[in-house]
Order: structure tokens, then C-alpha cells, then sequence
């Protein structure tokens, strides 16, 4: 293949199938979550898969054994950016370790030296250390002579059922080229929910199933084909088993609602129920993008019919992850798979963007 590329920090694989949906193999991914990289090696299967921490790899082992004398087209990575959420307050400085990770991105960046650079991080990251080190971050970058592009984009705008805003850095070295992000693909009238998942099984609390048929063959809706692909059948029908009281708690939140519409007597267990972060508790509206899918499991994101939490196919489906992309481990594993990964589909849209340049620059 013409485009080939290294994912550095590669989850379960977001980011590397938009690239190869854009035309781009990625030849190596580095990994250091066991049942991460499982599903990623699963899912790609000709991906050179290092499991192991970034901090123990040598840039110049890759380089020797995958690429040789050639350069990367493209080196792509999300560094860990628990630290950098907005919330997540007790973790927000540069003395927890996660949020120094970056330092070994542009390390490989410095080894490798690819044609092109994707970073992606948490929206946060711009006001992270009052943007010192985003700041930081693209002053590395430059002084390595790449020029740099950053930008913020909404994955609904992009086809995804998601209002999941992530934080970009594109770089290059081409300096006949000239890159600006992706226009949004949707104005307006974004893939709802019911869009993603009304054609996927009915399921129950604790229901446990790897595979199941379709509920319905016809009146699908098009991000629904996109997802099936023709496939018969679909997988990753994993629902956590919530106690009795948590379901009690969801009867009374409707679509839209939260933690707020939960009697008092029903959140005895809270020391102080107005401490509760928005989105716990949260029931998606049917007719709305979901928002946003990160720990799903952990914040009760609810169904928005059914009294229980997301399956892990239903969550891969908010996130654009086509139903043939199987996750595996445990099932709190996959569901932080799915929430920390980056949409497939907003990944495509980037790198057919960077493909088009490159194409574009006929001396390149």
C-alpha cells in the first residue's frame, strides 16, 4: 500500500480503522493494554501489535524492523488524557505521570520522522496548565519542522451519534501543502440515537449474549446499513447487571433527564446527591445524539426505553464502530474500550482529508 503509518498509544484501534478506511495500513501500533491490543490484533489482523509500554519500546527498534530506510507516511497517537479532562480535578497538574506521556510521542516523531503527524487528545488539553502544554506540545512539533494545523471538532458533525468533542494536531513537512481540517459533513440534522440503535436486539439488565440476530431486516435507517455491512448478525451484546435499586432509580428519569429527577429517598447511599456530575445518570434522548460515550458504565448512562445501561454494541455504535469490529476481555474492559476511543468515522474524515493532500501536491 502506497500510505503506511505507526499508531502509537492504539486502544482497541479508533483511530486506525478511520485511517484505513482512508487508505491508509497501518503497519505497527503500540499497545499496552492487554485486552486492548487483543481486540485491536483481532480487528487488524496485519498490524505489527507490540504489547507492551511505550516507555519500554525503542523508537529505533521500529524504525529497523518495520520501515527500515523508508519513512512512516504517517504517525498517529492519543497519549493518555485522563489528566487533562475537565473533570477529573484531582489529577489535573503535571505530577500525575499520564500527563507527561506526550513526551514519548514526540520522541518517536523525532526517531521516525513520518511525512505526516495526527495527535489527538481531550478538548481539556487546551486549557490544561493554562495551555502551557498544549502550547509546548506544537512548539515541539515545529522545532522538529513540521508545520502544524490544531483544532477542535464535534463528531456529530462528522455522521457520528455523538456530541464528543476531541482536540487535534496535524502536522506535516511538505511545505507545498497546505492543510485545513475536514468541513462538517452534517449541518443541522445529526444521526440520532434511534438512527444508531433501534434496529439491534431488545435486550435486559445483565443480559449476556456474544452474538445475536438483527431485530429487524428492513426500515433501516442509513447510518444503520453503514453499520451492518451486510452482516447477519452482530456482536458484543454485554449489558452490566445493575443492583435493584440502581433500576428502581432509572424508572424516573426520561429522556433527557439525570441524577436530578431520582427521589431522595432512593440516593440514601449519597452523602450529597448535589455533588453528582450532569451526565450520571443520564437517559439518552432517542432523538438526539447520545452524549458522550466514555465510561459508560461507571457514569449509568441509561437506554433511552429501557430501563437499563448500554450494551457494548450499543455503545460501539454511538461511536461509529461498525457491528463486524469485535471487542474482547472482560466486560469492563470492552466497555473502556469502546469509551475511550476515538470515532472511526470522525478519524476518516481527518485522514481522507490529509490523503487528499497528499495526493493533491503532485511533487510531493
Amino acid at each position: 500500500m502506497k500510505y503506511t503509518g505507526i499508531d502509537l498509544f492504539s486502544g482497541c484501534g479508533g483511530l486506525s480503522l478511520g485511517a484505513s478506511w482512508a487508505g491508509i495500513h497501518i503497519a505497527t501500533a503500540v499497545e499496552n493494554d492487554h485486552d486492548a491490543s487483543e481486540t485491536f490484533i483481532r480487528n487488524h489482523p496485519e498490524t505489527q501489535v507490540f504489547t507492551q509500554s511505550i516507555e519500554t519500546l525503542s523508537p529505533n527498534k521500529i524504525k529497523k524492523s518495520v520501515f527500515g530506510n523508508k519513512r512512516p507516511f504517517i504517525l498517529l497517537g492519543g497519549p493518555p488524557c485522563q489528566g487533562y479532562s475537565t473533570s477529573n480535578r484531582q489529577s489535573r497538574n503535571m505530577g500525575n505521570k499520564n500527563n507527561s506521556m506526550y513526551l514519548h510521542y514526540i520522541k518517536f516523531v523525532k526517531v521516525l520522522n513520518p511525512q505526516w503527524i495526527l495527535f489527538e487528545n481531550v478538548e481539556g488539553l487546551k486549557n490544561f496548565e493554562k495551555g502551557k502544554v498544549l502550547a509546548k506540545i506544537i512548539e515541539n512539533f515545529r522545532d522538529l519542522g513540521y508545520r502544524v494545523e490544531m483544532n477542535v471538532l464535534n463528531s456529530a458533525d462528522y455522521g457520528v451519534p455523538q456530541k464528543r468533542k476531541r482536540l487535534f494536531i496535524v502536522g506535516w513537512k511538505n511545505k507545498k501543502i497546505e492543510f485545513v481540517f475536514p468541513q462538517k459533513i452534517i449541518e443541522g440534522d445529526y444521526i440520532t440515537v434511534e438512527d444508531a440503535l433501534s434496529d439491534l436486539p431488545d435486550l435486559e439488565n445483565g443480559d449476556v449474549f456474544p452474538a445475536l440476530k438483527y431485530k429487524r431486516y428492513s426500515g433501516l435507517s442509513e447510518y444503520q446499513k453503514k453499520m451492518r455491512n451486510g452482516n447477519a448478525e452482530t456482536y458484543n451484546h454485554f449489558v452490566s447487571r445493575n443492583f435493584d435499586y440502581v433500576i428502581e432509580r432509572y424508572k424516573y428519569i426520561k429522556q433527557g433527564g439525570n441524577w436530578d429527577s431520582i427521589p431522595d429517598h432512593l440516593f440514601a447511599n449519597y452523602k450529597d446527591k448535589s455533588r453528582c456530575h450532569s451526565s450520571i445518570y443520564h437517559r439518552l434522548r432517542a432523538d438526539q445524539p447520545s452524549v458522550v460515550i466514555g465510561n459508560f458504565r461507571k457514569n449509568m448512562l441509561i437506554h433511552p426505553y429501557k430501563d437499563r445501561g448500554l450494551s457494548v454494541r450499543e455503545a460501539a455504535r454511538l461511536q461509529s464502530f461498525p457491528d463486524d469490529f469485535v471487542f474482547f476481555g472482560f466486560l469492563n474492559s470492552q466497555q473502556q474500550q469502546v469509551g475511550n476511543a476515538v470515532p472511526p468515522f470522525l478519524a476518516e474524515a481527518i485522514f481522507k482529508e490529509i490523503v487528499r493532500c497528499e495526493n493533491g501536491d503532485t511533487n510531493a
